[in-house]
């Protein structure tokens, strides 16, 4: 879809022209090729603004999606409450050793979490 116009945009998307213009905004989809009086939209700004929308629909917040949007390009996969790993299979490839990139993330992941403990750990003694 190339050459597309606003109108044509938003039915598309089935996204009101008010949220389109917010995420033009906010930078989560390209501004319209040929200025303002002759602006047209393509399959980059339909793909855009599906990509966050599915991302709204897996309940990331505006701030959150914006900076899985800044990181590489990968699926966001939503593990447990506040950890959202992120898959790029085109980078990691076909042949991909998926018990050692497993257990690399879970390295990480104690990681992260022994180094929270101490704080825990004084607010359940306080």
């Amino acid at each position: 879809m190339t050459g597309l116009k606003f109108d044509d945009l938003v039915a598309v998307t089935g996204t009101t022209p008010r949220q389109i213009r917010y995420l033009i905004a906010e930078g989560f989809v390209p501004p319209p090729t040929g200025g303002r009086t002759y602006a047209t939209y393509s399959d980059v700004h339909v793909t855009a603004i599906r990509r966050y929308d599915r991302l709204r629909g897996l309940g990331f917040p505006p701030a959150a999606i914006r900076l899985l949007l800044q990181a590489r390009e990968g699926i966001p996969v939503p593990v447990a409450n506040g950890v959202t790993l992120v898959i790029a299979p085109d980078l990691i490839g076909a042949g991909g050793d998926v018990a050692k990139i497993a257990a690399k993330a879970a390295a990480k992941i104690e990681e992260l979490l022994a180094k929270e403990a101490p704080d825990e750990c004084k607010h359940a003694a306080g």
